[in-house]
């Protein structure tokens, strides 16, 4: 695993983690300045957190004897210096329960992260308790009652507008609620053996979920199963996610697993048929994700490798052994700029992505213009226009 200032190691193994969105920035409530509290220019001193670009992630050692803590934790990363905070900037325990899912949500309202026996609401916070005002994260008061006592929840999700919650559990129960009432909507007992990945389509129609067997796809409003997504051959089916284009060519990303490596399978939308499958990996997939633009998919390996590539399935960038455990989660940025990944071995890294394509067209340009240039000098050298000595240099 290289080691740079985008990678930082924040001593405890992560399952979870996202970016922080900027509404959390904003709503999270201010410390008081100190004083009588009359004083203006105390409060305009504080430090202004709206500036950074925040992660958040969670993990720990169980509920064993293992000695490692089990932990959500906040970290800092600034796209300028490509440097992510050396240590977490605020970090919130839960005693004996490890956080093993999470899903932000969309708005900055909060964070649920699943637990042992049920899930938990977290909130924002941008209290005094943290270095230079950061923001923190702090347990709440409001409980989940309808995820109470319900056991491992592998899979969590909110739709992008953040009205819907999806919660899948090991014991292969399918739950979604409006939110936030917790009114629910899908309550199905046997939608897979186990559920292991979910998520809505762009527009918060339909909702995927994977687990052993096909995956499946629901109509949120009728709450009725539309399509089985069926695997081929010795396919084992994985992480599932919705193209996140905005063009009418949507399309559904599904991994699967053969006895050769990792293959993406893209699936159409409208009719739910399969659309082609390209092999991406000779490892087994660990994590996976689709950009928000959609025009960037990760993966992520047992081996601690992440590949990006862009929406055709052709590899951009490779970054062997980002990580030296197996890659737990992905996460694009909000603006597709960087992509998140954190392993079991506590690393947590970000890859910035850069755009290729201008540099691209203006290399193309720079050849045409050579080309065009030569043929003329050659022509007009044929046709005695340009009568120039056989040991003059030409320089383009």
């Amino acid at each position: 695993m290289a080691n740079d200032e985008s990678c930082k190691k924040y001593g405890v193994p992560v399952y979870g983690a996202a970016w922080v969105p900027p509404g959390a920035i904003r709503s999270a409530p201010k410390p008081p300045p100190e004083g009588d509290g009359d004083d203006k220019d105390a409060a305009d001193k504080s430090p202004p957190i709206a500036t950074h670009n925040y992660v958040v992630m969670a993990g720990g050692g169980g509920e064993g004897n293992s000695g490692i803590p089990n932990a959500i934790l906040l970290a800092r990363f600034d796209f300028d210096s490509n440097f992510l905070s050396d240590l977490p900037v605020a970090r919130l325990g839960t005693g004996s329960d490890l956080p093993y899912r999470m899903t932000v949500h969309p708005g900055g309202e909060g964070l649920i992260c699943s637990l042992p026996k049920s899930c938990s609401w977290f909130e924002w916070d941008a209290g005094s308790d943290t270095d230079d005002g950061a923001l923190s994260v702090k347990s709440s008061e409001r409980l989940l009652k309808q995820l109470e006592d319900v056991g491992q929840q592998l899979a969590l999700t909110f739709n992008n507008e953040g009205s819907l919650l999806a919660v899948g559990g090991e014991d292969g129960k399918l739950r979604v609620f409006k939110w936030p009432s917790m009114e629910i909507i899908i309550d199905e007992a046997n939608a897979h053996s186990c559920v292991k990945d979910l998520d809505f389509s762009p527009d918060g129609k339909f909702l995927v979920s994977a687990g052993s067997g096909p995956c499946r796809v629901w109509n949120v409003s009728t709450s009725a199963s539309v399509a089985s997504l069926q695997k081929e051959n010795d396919e084992v089916l994985g992480f599932c996610r919705f193209s996140r284009s905005s063009d009418n060519n949507q399309a559904l990303y599904v991994t699967a697993m053969q006895g050769k490596g990792g293959s993406i399978v893209k699936w159409s939308t409208a009719s739910w048929n399969r659309m082609s499958s390209k092999w991406v990996s000779r490892d087994p997939i660990s994590a996976f994700n689709v950009s928000a633009d959609g025009k960037l998919l990760a993966i992520g390996t047992i081996q601690g490798d992440v590949i990006i590539l862009s929406s055709n399935l052709r590899v951009l960038t490779t970054v062997k052994k980002a990580h030296l455990g197996l890659v737990t989660t992905l996460k694009f940025s909000d603006d597709s700029r960087a992509l998140l990944s954190t392993s079991l071995d506590s690393s947590v890294r970000v890859t910035v992505i850069k755009d290729k394509s201008n540099k691209k067209g203006f290399n193309l340009w720079i050849i045409l213009l050579i080309l065009l240039m030569a043929i003329a000098v050659y022509y007009a050298n044929r046709e005695g226009k340009l009568s120039l000595p056989l040991d003059f240099p030409i320089k383009f």
